[in-house]
């Protein structure tokens, strides 16, 4: 059963700090249940709920042709993924900085931007973690070491990569002690075994894949297993359960996003999970309902939101041939508008390569574009000429700013947390 376990704080004795962070005290830990074993059990509303959100996850993979195929705007709903529980920036860096970023990357220039270069390092941390990881693979307690590992490195904290904790840490209330803390999760001497159970949870397929990936990221979260970045690894973690279930092979629904704009309701739902007694109780399942149901919630609301933007990226190629008049199949032009929206920022070269014709046809197809305002020129370093959709990015930037708003809407609801602008440039 759950429970909490007393323990004592002894002061350190170091000066400089106000009495409150140099004091000793007694402090309570939290025992959570194991996971294997347990027996749960889904209330009618929130399995059809859960039904609900992996259908719709399913039906995103299947049908999405946009962040299907989109390599660059997969990577973008990654980013905001990635870095959600960040203490980078992320999100305040926007759609244009961070496809610039990349560009200069890919063009082996040094990007000036350091903070989109640490995001484009998460980014990449989250996709060696999924990378390779098929349906009914297994998930192993050294694959969540290594995406711990991944996350971390390159920042100050990288010494830590990878590693479990070897002490107490706790969330809220001071940094020096654990004395007024909002919750302090296992002794540390539990965690390796607690992380050991959660993975052989995390490879079961007794529970639904949404309502699995739900108990998972609370119970990760609950156990608090590093010093840092648990949010991080936390995330990586429920799209590791979709993709081992199947559900996404393809496109990760951006459901951290929600859960961050639903941050009152994503911290009581969490913590009413961490229930001390029988975790066959009334009071235990009528948590556990709760938070399963909230998780549901917001990973439809989720693809929701995705599918509102395929369909605008959908408008804006019909849009951007009206522009252009007639616009022969297969012809530069025409392969270069269906290739847009995975390289909203490309260079003569890189737009050659992916559609597969000749660098004078594809000069001809970009003078046009951009007469036609599909498509305007920029600058990657010093010497690179590059090009860029900025209606395309401005799209993306609307629907991080959706996934901001409660209610979806941010003319009548409006941001809960902080996302990127909305930009005045104009093509």
């Amino acid at each position: 059963m759950g429970k909490v376990a007393k323990r004592t704080w002894k002061a350190s004795g170091q000066s400089g700090l106000p009495r409150r962070d140099r004091k000793s005290c007694a402090y309570h830990t939290y025992i959570p249940d194991p996971l294997v074993g347990r027996t749960i059990r889904l209330d009618g509303e929130v399995a059809a709920d859960v039904g609900e959100a992996e259908a719709a996850v399913a039906k995103l993979n299947t049908e999405a042709r946009t962040l299907c195929d989109s390599e660059a705007l997969a990577r973008l709903l990654l980013r905001s993924e990635s870095v959600a529980s960040s203490k980078i920036e992320g999100l305040e860096v926007g759609a244009r900085r961070l496809l610039r970023a990349e560009a200069a990357r890919g063009l082996g220039e040094v990007s000036a931007d350091v903070t989109a270069s640490e995001v484009l390092s998460s980014i990449d941390a989250m996709a060696n973690a999924l990378e390779g990881l098929e349906e009914g693979a297994s998930i192993t307690v050294d694959s969540v070491l290594e995406a711990h590992r991944r996350l971390l490195a390159g920042t100050p904290l990288a010494e830590q990569g990878g590693q479990m904790r070897k002490e107490q840490n706790w969330i809220g209330g001071s940094a020096f002690n654990p004395c007024s803390a909002a919750f302090i999760p296992p002794p540390w001497e539990l965690v390796e075994d607690y992380v050991s159970d959660l993975v052989e949870f995390c490879n079961q397929d007794s529970l639904p894949p949404v309502a699995q990936a739900a108990v998972a990221h609370a119970q990760f979260e609950t156990i608090h297993p590093f010093l840092d970045g648990n949010g991080r690894t936390g995330r990586v973690l429920i799209h590791m359960i979709f993709r081992r279930r199947g559900i996404a092979p393809r496109v990760l629904p951006p459901v951290s996003l929600v859960l961050a704009t639903w941050s009152t309701e994503y911290i009581g739902a969490l913590t009413a999970t961490r229930f001390v007694g029988p975790a066959d109780s009334p009071e235990a399942q009528a948590s556990l309902d709760r938070w399963i149901g909230l998780f549901a919630a917001a990973t439809k609301r989720a693809v929701d939101d995705a599918a509102i933007f395929e369909e605008r990226v959908g408008i804006l190629q019909e849009k951007w041939r009206a522009r252009l008049g007639c616009v022969r199949a297969n012809s530069a032009t025409d392969l270069l508008i269906r290739a847009l929206p995975g390289i909203p920022i490309f260079t003569v070269q890189s737009a050659a390569h992916v559609v597969g014709r000749s660098i004078p046809a594809v000069n001809q197809a970009i003078a046009r574009m951009v007469e036609a305002k599909v498509i305007s020129q920029s600058n990657i370093g010093r010497r690179n000429r590059a090009f860029e959709a900025a209606e395309l990015m401005r799209a993306f930037t609307d629907l991080e700013r959706r996934l901001a708003s409660p209610a979806g809407d941010t003319r009548s609801s409006p941001p809960a947390r902080r996302i990127p602008r909305r930009s005045s440039r104009t093509v």
